[in-house]
């Protein structure tokens, strides 16, 4: 067989920050061995956003995959691990709920779990839905695991993030990189140039043209190459998810540093909170038409504890995702390909889970791309579209009503997609994600039953489960996790036996 191949031998990523150097950190390890220029331009003068500090599971893999020991990560990036987020105040207010990342009990004589709990619970069971979660209940005693020995426990199936300093995984990532010959150019680019196609040709940056046969633009919402130059295209979704301004301050962190987000339901919007080894990230994510700068920046300190260490900072952003993720010779990543609002913690994943996809359907420089180009944008898109009825859920399911913003909320039109799941839901308490998908029942059941979603029935062919021996089961199981919980180190000691970030730094004061 005669294959002709017409590999890409330059590559440039515009811009820098998370995702540019997560770009440059995993291509240059899946393409070490061959012959691929890789060239990063980004300017100091240009800041990052920096507020995507809360990170789901999936990150895990990705950093080992490309052979980052996770230790050495933690420590450099001061991180801590997530296990999930709480939401208080969503439903209404003084009330809360945890998302928990793993999943939910097991499975009983081929039954989906979430079934038997709705089954135990109609049968007079009192036993809350988070009582069989690991994360949740370690979450609920501030504790961590030691993952190496919870194989064949109760905590086996547990999960867990990190929360982590996005400038310091920046420089960690441009430090990986660079060890792996990714050439840094720093600079403004002042002009992008096109061929004859249409295809990107050369950026100029300081008065120096640079040439590439493969751009990935990391600009940030902007868009500098894919919207700016190539004009790709916006699909708007502000009247699903109507936040369109961030406020972020950074303070000392309290005593106890706990293994979860804490995301707070506000008047016009929500607060975050996460704990790192050396400080703590705060937000609060609002909506401009009912909620002034000013008024989001009061609001969003005093709900923080400790010393201000920078002043607060606002930022102006638009939901949506580009029609295109991929046009031509260019590949956005990033705030340039989209962006949804980080209730979910979700933007580094997109940057990763595209990456991984677009190295699976690596391009080359031959005009037979445009198949693969299509693929991708419709594998991206969905993405994006499952994650964001996934928000809106959190949001449309509110009993508020004591603000003008939750009253929109509670009554807005929502996603004709997310509309079929909610009814399929309420009736049987059934969801069928697909496989690729990344919330997976746990998450919609967590968030459903905390927000009082609930089925009018669970499947009747449960019935042929003997009840009594069905609640005995799931007593056991709830009870093997909360003493399996209660022998683990706490949040703070891990750190400290595992990995603390004090002596990277005093090293380097």
């Amino acid at each position: 067989m005669q294959l002709t191949q017409q590999p890409i031998t330059k590559i440039v990523i515009a811009g820098g920050g998370t995702a540019g150097w997560l770009a440059a950190a995993t291509l240059s390890y899946a393409l070490k061995k061959q012959a691929v220029e890789i060239t990063l331009i980004e300017s100091d003068e240009i800041g990052t956003i920096g507020v995507g500090e809360a990170t789901i599971p999936p990150l895990i893999a990705i950093l080992e995959s490309i052979g980052i020991d996770l230790a050495d990560f933690i420590k450099h990036t001061q991180a801590t691990f997530k296990l999930g987020i709480q939401f208080t105040d969503w439903y209404n207010k003084g009330e809360a709920y945890f998302h928990p990342f793993g999943t939910l009990g097991r499975n009983i004589d081929g039954h989906d779990f979430y079934q038997c709990w709705l089954k135990a619970a109609a049968e007079g069971d009192s036993t809350p839905l988070m009582a069989h979660s690991p994360e949740a209940i370690l979450a609920q005693h501030n504790k961590f695991f030691i993952p190496h020995e919870a194989h064949n426990t109760a905590l086996g199936r547990a999960r867990f993030a990190l929360h982590l300093d996005a400038g310091l995984m920046a420089r960690y990532l441009r430090r990986y990189a660079q060890n792996n010959g990714v050439k840094r150019i720093e600079g403004v680019i002042t002009d992008v140039h096109q061929d004859n196609t249409g295809n990107i040709s050369h950026l100029h940056v300081n008065q120096q043209s640079v040439t590439g046969e493969f751009f990935i633009d990391c600009s940030g919402f902007k868009g500098l190459l894919i919207e700016q130059t190539l004009h790709a295209g916006f699909d708007d979704w502000s009247d699903y998810l109507p936040c369109n301004r961030a406020v972020t301050v950074q303070t000392t962190h309290s005593k106890t540093i706990s293994p979860y987000t804490v995301a707070k339901a506000q008047n016009a919007g929500w607060s975050w909170h996460i704990p790192l080894q050396h400080r703590m990230g705060n937000g609060y994510v609002f909506c401009d038409k009912y909620c002034t700068d000013q008024q989001a920046i009061d609001t969003l300190l005093a709900n923080v504890t400790g010393e201000l260490l920078t002043h607060p900072k606002v930022i102006a952003f638009k939901t949506g995702v580009r029609k295109q993720a991929w046009l031509k010779n260019c590949l956005s990543l990033g705030l340039a390909q989209g962006f949804i609002e980080p209730l979910e913690s979700t933007a580094i994943h997109l940057v990763s889970k595209s990456l991984a996809l677009f190295i699976k359907m690596f391009p080359d420089n031959s005009d037979t791309n445009q198949v693969i180009i299509d693929e991708f944008n419709r594998r991206i898109h969905q993405d994006y579209l499952e994650i964001r009825d996934f928000l809106v859920l959190h949001y449309c399911t509110t009993a508020r009503s004591d603000t003008e913003f939750w009253q929109r909320c509670a009554s807005m039109a929502i996603p004709q997609s997310l509309q079929q799941k909610l009814a399929i839901f309420k009736v049987a308490g059934t969801l069928t994600p697909a496989a690729e998908q990344l919330f997976q029942p746990t998450s919609w059941y967590a968030v459903l039953n905390g927000m009082q979603v609930m089925p009018s029935r669970y499947n009747p062919v449960l019935d042929s489960l003997d009840s009594n021996k069905l609640i005995q089961s799931l007593h056991q199981g709830s009870e093997a996790i909360a003493q399996a919980a209660l022998t683990q180190p706490s949040h703070a000691d891990f750190i400290t036996r595992f990995c603390d970030a004090k002596e990277i730094y005093q090293k380097s004061a």
